[in-house]
């Protein structure tokens, strides 16, 4: 089973996509849905797929969930619930019930203070979140990882995994920094990370030799069984193609069948608990 661990759908006419009003996202704003994955799936063999928030709302992740009820090969679904509101715990709650909730991801990347994370009226959704068993997405930047350390290191038994590889800022050549914090993470923490959005942090026109130092450099510090590939499609779209991406992960993760078979699908369905 191949799982793409990381892709959206939306409708830009609910309104509740701010980011999707800079002038960068303007090629995205249309109507998005399976249907227009399905020939990404196909090119691809991909079998199954995470659906991932993109608003942070809560109707938007009712939204998403049923798509998902619809739709044989979205597996599971990562929403969203307003960290700053406790009484958002009801909604938690009652979300987990779904049979493909699994899990929510806050939008850290967009929030003004990187030590957000830590602040004390947002902990009791964490704890919530292990008590539930229900997955964390990492959401941010390298001025995040830092941060994120802390709050892995204070919560080991929380089902983590970072998004996007904590987008490095490949089109300037960042590498050393971003690589020894992520190293850190990897060795000192259990969290796990996709192997999701390097595309779209570098320069257009980019060849697989640019993202390549990038990509190995997570596989080998966390480890097949911690890494999942994931396409970020449609955001993808903005700086590469499906297959472009998937044909630049295949080589990056290389020929051993162990490794690829865990990092195209074995470790996400262990994740994310896809059977």
């Amino acid at each position: 089973m191949k799982i793409d661990s990381h892709q959206h759908f939306w409708n830009p006419a609910r309104g509740d996509y701010g980011w999707m009003m800079s002038e960068g996202a303007k090629p995205l704003r249309k109507l998005i849905m399976p249907k227009d994955m399905v020939p990404h799936l196909k090119a691809c063999g991909i079998d199954r797929t995470v659906l991932v928030q993109a608003a942070p709302t809560v109707v938007e992740t009712e939204y998403m969930l049923g798509i998902a009820d619809s739709t044989d090969f979205i597996a599971k679904v990562v929403g969203w619930v307003d960290f700053e509101n406790r009484d958002d715990l009801k909604q938690l709650e009652r979300l987990a019930k779904h049979p493909k909730l699994a899990g929510v991801r806050p939008m850290i990347q967009d929030l003004p203070d990187a030590e957000w994370m830590h602040r004390k009226d947002v902990q009791w959704a964490f704890d919530a979140l292990i008590d539930l068993d229900l997955t964390f997405d990492a959401l941010g930047y390298p001025i995040h990882l830092d941060p994120f350390q802390r709050l892995f290191d204070k919560r080991p038994k929380m089902r983590t995994v970072i998004d996007h590889c904590m987008k490095p800022v490949i089109r300037e050549a960042r590498f050393d920094d971003w690589a020894k914090r992520m190293a850190q993470i990897a060795r000192t923490t259990p969290v796990f990370c996709k192997l999701s959005g390097l595309a779209t942090e570098a320069k257009p026109g980019w060849q697989q030799d640019t993202l390549k130092p990038y990509a190995r450099h997570v596989v080998e510090s966390f480890g097949a069984d911690r890494v999942m590939w994931g396409s970020d499609w449609p955001v993808l779209d903005l700086n590469g193609t499906y297959k472009s991406w998937h044909d630049a992960a295949q080589a990056y993760v290389g020929s051993d069948k162990a490794v690829s078979d865990a990092i195209f699908g074995g470790t996400a369905a262990k994740f994310y608990r896809i059977k």
